[in-house]
């Protein structure tokens, strides 16, 4: 009997947009012969399935269920595709858990401590993990420009510390221009991190669970056209992702290391995807990803790809994942 899968893909961030892309590949590779799969939309307004002829049907909160014409689906399994709140800030993790429904990212722990940067970066320090040197603002709290370039220097990253796909951030120059970041970075979230700009090779490290065992895959670098990994770098063709990335040695097996360390000492399932920065031959950890895109031109793809694991594996393999603990 085909399992009943939903995809959900939308979410309530600037994110939404790349997610309906991510969801939409998703639905398209899920192999039917095996699975059940329903488009799931979830936006502040609805939550609805949206079948192939565009119509919309709402999806009963209480149980997660979906009344059809010919019948009441309910779901074997959640595949998730939200990039951002609420998919990747540990909510709907935390709602499927009380609905006893798998879903194929992380648990909500884990979700909430990684989307939020300052504190991921913090708690992974003990073990070795290394990041750059860091302030951080509150909406509200007074603004002391002199003291934030003592500490961090010139240039620095100005960044929302809950927001993804490089929402929200700015490369900072000058002291003059630290407010309008700080600002720009405030329409994203109410929490701020600052941080001292790395000068090196920019990597990103995929690490998932497939096949019951954590596998760390080709890493990918990357190459802007732009200032650094923006928006418009990231979606819009100004970038080149390299995989497998041109490092020595050394500096894929530390970088590989510290990633795979990350994922196992938070007790991480399904995908994931960190970013680092080399300083020699040293990684530095920007953030991780636990919801990454998944369009046939996201990083991920790319690298599960390099790995001999197409797109239907792929998907597959973390619905297989969430299925055994249920």
């Amino acid at each position: 009997m085909k399992k009943n899968i939903a995809i959900i893909m939308g979410g309530y961030s600037s994110e939404y947009k790349i997610s309906l892309k991510s969801g939409g590949v998703v639905f398209k590779y899920l192999d039917k012969e095996k699975y059940n799969a329903f488009p799931i939309h979830i936006f502040k307004d609805k939550w609805v399935h949206v079948d192939e002829e565009q119509n919309e049907h709402p999806i009963n909160r209480n149980d997660f269920s979906l009344d059809l014409p010919n019948g009441k689906i309910v779901f074997d399994c959640v595949f998730n595709a939200i990039h951002g709140t609420p998919g990747e800030d540990g909510l709907m993790q935390g709602y499927f858990k009380l609905m006893g429904i798998p879903q194929t990212s992380c648990d909500y722990y884990q979700a909430a401590l990684t989307f939020n940067k300052r504190d991921l970066l913090s708690v992974l320090k003990p073990y070795g993990i290394i990041s750059a040197t860091s302030y951080y603002l509150n909406l509200g709290d007074p603004i002391n420009e002199e003291e934030i370039v003592k500490k961090v220097g010139l240039p620095c990253f100005v960044k929302a510390n809950k927001a993804g796909s490089s929402f929200g951030i700015s490369k900072v120059y000058q002291k003059e221009d630290l407010s309008e970041a700080i600002l720009k970075a405030y329409k994203e979230d109410d929490e701020i991190i600052i941080e001292s700009f790395l000068n090196g090779t920019e990597v990103s490290v995929g690490v998932i669970t497939y096949n019951g065992e954590t596998k760390v895959l080709p890493i990918t670098e990357i190459v802007t056209e732009n200032d650094f990994f923006d928006y418009e770098a990231k979606y819009e063709g100004k970038s080149k992702e390299i995989t497998p990335a041109r490092i020595t040695k050394e500096q894929e097996l530390m970088v590989s290391e510290a990633a795979k360390r990350a994922y196992e000492v938070l007790k991480m399932k399904g995908f994931s995807r960190s970013e680092f920065i080399f300083v020699g031959d040293q990684p530095y950890m920007l953030e991780m990803n636990t919801t990454p895109g998944l369009t046939e031109e996201s990083i991920l793809p790319q690298q599960a790809k390099a790995a001999g694991i197409e797109l239907p594996q792929l998907f597959e393999s973390a619905i297989k994942e969430a299925l055994k603990e249920k």
